[in-house]
């Protein structure tokens, strides 16, 4: 897929997603419910203390403007605290002047270092439950993602794999936590600073209300318009993260090609469109912010008029009744503005949740992704007796559209080997991933011993095969490291024996730091022959029932493959074998060789066999031993037709 495509690459994924948030909190969210429930608990506590300051500021200044101030400040702050109540409250208020002022002062006191301790609290709570149900869904995606048959992967790029595994996991891990902090800290003062303001003047408290409403409109606009917004940015940055992956992994040879410039534009391109759909999104996220701090400002301005023409004129003004003391006005203006910032705040918080709403999308679209290949959890275990493997009239397409392998159907005796040979895009490479189960074929039927492959448990089918590729590919680690990767119990004796075996050891010795040496990412600091010898050790350590080479000596010279080749018949002396060589010396020996054709069986027999038909294997031979122009011209016609065959699929 050419990464300029505007669809999302996801797409089809993320739309398949149902109810995504609700169902991120009902599967992890249920497994950290103390660090959920704690950090609740604390927010509510941490946020009541918070008001206790303001509300003793305005009762204090009541009892300085009253007459007889013990009595005045003691049924004031009683009927002021509303958790405690009137009566509870009055008991533990003092009627001296001085005990007064150092009573609110302890109360003061209290309420800030308790209330620090409930912060505490509450940080710890939402932290512990979003780092816990990031870390689940990352790992849980990942494993969903490896478990994939590998058609997924080719129509994926690895760019925006990552991007759902980092960006957008992480996205969920900020809302999670600041997100849902500061969401439930936002719901927790406006209850209660709107409980206090309705016991101090319900009235007044509904002025200071006015723009709620409003502000609940003008969301709902929001998001209306920035979630399809944030759904194109989440593509975007796949992109963007695909191209640099891709530039970066085949950097030589954009040095080589001379083609920087040319790679400079292509980036450019990727980054304006994720530019575009970014700031597409930022525009309307600048303008939504300002307008809901306007609309929760005209809430103060308004209670500040209401409340200030109300106190100085000594009467209720308009349509309202009764009596507003100066401190009850100065309570409402510090609360009012405790109020109004939260509200503020409330925009923020949707933005949050549009973008996780979008990111939740994507990785559960990815993990409900179904698998072609699909495994019975009550499969058996492969155990592999003889090591016969039978291909019975095997057909497969990578899709319905094309058939890559047709009526595949030979036979190999354990402990023979049998090549496969033929000219490129024959379908050899795709007959032996069908052994390994990277697919399932569409027609007919594969076995080892006589058991299905469909009737075995993966692991047990995959730990019984050893895969040697022509892509060898190193993981970032030490040489040893590598070559035990899969049998991670080896001790280090056992690895420097498959070394030796694959005609590894001595090239290993004179590395730096020998066996702990790093190969660095994908195995850089090695040559490609090098890096073929250790993928082939590690198929030695791996000591598998059935082994696949899948051209094993590709980038090696004729002299180390002459040395390999020696090794590989000692491996391959006591196990079925399949090969698959262009360099068709290399399989002379074959118990059994297969020539493919356009998907299909052509000829098959040993290698005198195959020569004296003097059919397609017979003209292979003559090209590599340089017999050109005594090649017929109808097989050099075909030849050419194959490659234009071969081109076309690739383009």
């Amino acid at each position: 897929m050419d990464i300029t495509d505007e669809d999302d690459p996801f797409e089809e994924q993320r739309e398949n997603a149902e109810n995504p948030m609700k169902r991120l909190f009902l599967e992890y969210g249920s497994e950290n419910k103390f660090a959920f429930v704690t950090g609740i608990v604390a927010s509510i506590f941490a946020r009541v203390l918070n008001l206790l300051p303001p509300i003793i500021l305005g009762v204090a200044i009541d009892a300085l403007f009253a007459e007889g101030e013990g009595v005045a400040y003691a049924v004031a702050l009683a009927g002021q605290i509303p958790l405690l109540g009137a009566g509870t409250a009055a008991q533990f208020v003092p009627a001296g002047t001085t005990d007064q002022f150092w009573f609110s002062v302890g109360i003061i006191g209290a309420a800030f270092g308790f209330g620090a301790a409930f912060h505490w609290a509450r940080n710890w709570g939402w932290n512990s439950f979003a780092q816990n149900i990031q870390h689940s869904v990352r790992t849980d995606t990942y494993d969903k993602m490896q478990r994939l048959n590998m058609n997924f992967f080719a129509d994926k790029q690895t760019g925006e794999m990552m991007s759902i595994l980092s960006n957008d996991v992480n996205r969920l891990e900020r809302f999670l936590n600041d997100g849902m902090n500061s969401g439930f800290r936002l719901g927790v003062m406006v209850a209660a600073i709107a409980a206090v303001l309705f016991s101090i003047n319900w009235q007044l408290a509904f002025v200071s209300l006015v723009p709620v409403p409003l502000i609940a409109l003008f969301t709902y606009k929001f998001i209306q318009i920035i979630q399809p917004k944030y759904a194109d940015v989440r593509s975007t940055v796949g992109k963007v993260n695909s191209r640099l992956e891709n530039n970066l992994g085949g950097i030589q040879v954009i040095k080589t090609s001379n083609t920087e410039s040319y790679e400079s534009d292509r980036v450019e391109d990727v980054s304006n469109e994720y530019f575009g759909a970014n700031w597409g999104a930022i525009i309307t996220r600048i303008k939504f912010f300002p307008s809901l701090q306007i609309l929760s400002g005209l809430g103060f301005a308004l209670t500040f008029i209401v409340g200030g023409l109300w106190v100085f004129n000594g009467e209720a003004p308009w349509v309202f009744t009764g009596d507003l003391s100066r401190g009850e006005f100065v309570t409402f203006i510090l609360l009012t503005q405790r109020f109004i910032w939260p509200m503020a705040q409330f925009g923020s918080i949707i933005n949050m949740y549009q973008r996780a709403y979008a990111s939740s999308a994507r990785i559960f679209g990815l993990m409900d992704e179904p698998s072609r290949i699909t495994e019975d959890p009550d499969a058996e275990e492969l155990m592999v007796d003889d090591g016969e493997v039978v291909y019975d009239d095997v057909t497969f397409g990578y899709d319905e559209e094309e058939t890559i392998v047709d009526d595949i159907s030979f036979e190999v005796e354990g402990g023979d080997t049998l090549a496969l040979v033929g000219p490129t895009g024959a379908g050899k490479s795709t007959v032996l991933k069908l052994l390994l189960r990277m697919y399932d074929v569409n027609e007919g039927a594969i076995r080892i011993d006589g058991t299905d492959l469909r009737d075995v448990s993966l692991p047990s089918l995959r730990q019984s095969i050893g895969y040697v590729s022509q892509d060898t590919f190193m993981f970032y680690g030490t040489v040893a490291e590598n070559i035990a990767y899969g049998a991670f119990d080896a001790d280090h004796d056992e690895i420097v024996e498959a070394a030796k075996a694959a005609e590894a050891h001595d090239f290993i010795e004179n590395l730096p730091e020998g066996y702990d040496t790093e190969v660095g990412e994908r195995g850089v600091k090695l040559s490609g022959g090098q890096r073929q010898r250790i993928s082939i050790a590690r198929a030695v350590l791996k000591d598998p029932d059935i082994l696949v080479l899948d051209e094993a000596t590709s980038d090696v010279d004729t002299e180390t493959e002459m040395l390999i080749q020696r090794s590989l018949d000692d491996l391959t002396a006591d196990r079925t074998t399949f090969a698959i060589a262009h360099r068709l010396s290399t399989i002379k020996d074959a118990d059994q060789i297969v020539v493919l054709e356009g998907g299909q069986i052509v000829e098959r027999g040993t290698h005198d066999d195959l020569l004296g038909e003097d059919g397609l294997y017979a003209h292979l031979w003559g090209v590599q031993a340089g017999e050109i122009d005594e090649l017929p011209e109808e097989f050099i016609e075909r030849a050419t037709r194959r490659t234009a065959r071969t081109d076309a699929t690739d383009d």
